[in-house]
């Protein structure tokens, strides 16, 4: 995600626990709905499409915050 961005996302994940939260929370639900899709976990398709808007979402979130940042 965002590997133009790989740097700042390093330091604000140390200096910025707002910011550590959310690409936390990203991550986690990337992964809860791999192993959905993958049959790992149960989930049905309306739990699937619920997580990742919450992703999408986050990813949005995220987004600005490196935006704010940039220098």
């Amino acid at each position: 995600m965002f590997p133009e961005y790989r740097d700042q996302i390093s330091l604000l994940k140390t200096q910025d626990a707002h910011f550590a939260r959310l690409f936390d929370r990203h991550n986690q639900l990337d992964q809860e709905i791999h192993n959905m899709e993958a049959g790992i976990l149960r989930g049905t398709s309306m739990e699937i499409e619920r997580l990742k808007k919450e992703k999408l979402q986050l990813k949005d979130q995220l987004y600005v915050i490196l935006r704010k940042t940039q220098a």
